[in-house]
């Protein structure tokens, strides 16, 4: 898959529309069309990166905003003091069905242990 194809770059692009809740100058973080938890919110980086593995490899910086962003987006949806989960899905074995990596911010639910 390209850059062109890959449907964040076309939600960073504003050509997909998004329910957009958190921009920074690197990163957007938007709803998640098919929620699973009532907050249910994806941080990408603007720039396109397949995986989290790949993105650490190359810039760790980047994904440490990912990170706090996840945070801000748990602070501003008021689930932060009761619990979150950040989640990475990498590689179809693990669920990632768009190869742009994505950090899931889930909340305002119990969140049962182990997932999946």
């Amino acid at each position: 898959m390209t850059q062109h194809d890959c449907l964040f770059c076309k939600i960073v692009s504003g050509d997909v529309p998004a329910t957009v809740v958190r921009e920074s100058a690197r990163t957007l973080a938007f709803r998640d069309i098919n929620p699973q938890a009532p907050t249910h919110v994806l941080v990408i980086p603007k720039e396109h990166h397949p995986t989290a593995a790949e993105l650490a490899a190359s810039d760790g910086d980047l994904l440490a905003e990912i990170v706090r962003e996840a945070h801000e987006v748990a602070v501003d949806d008021g689930v932060a003091g009761t619990g979150y989960r950040v989640v990475f899905n990498t590689g179809p074995g693990a669920g990632q069905t768009v190869f742009h990596v994505h950090a899931h911010v889930l909340g305002g639910r119990g969140l049962n242990w182990p997932p999946g």
